[in-house]
């Protein structure tokens, strides 16, 4: 059997259906995802900063 014939499973959609949610409720949505980005890139600037301190450590980069 050839598994490149083979269609990937559709990917489940995250988060809740936006089309049923109410203005307030989309609103409250849009902050908390606004959250998780500032989170996401508080995390992704500590990651750098730690690499940028083990490369001048170890060298590289």
């Amino acid at each position: 059997m050839d598994t490149d014939d083979i269609a990937p499973p559709p990917k489940p959609k995250v988060g809740p259906a936006l089309e049923t949610l109410s203005i307030a409720e989309l609103e409250a949505h849009i902050a908390r995802l606004e959250a998780e980005i500032l989170a996401t890139r508080a995390t992704i600037a500590a990651k750098r900063q730690v690499r940028g301190q083990a490369e001048s450590l170890f060298g590289g980069g």
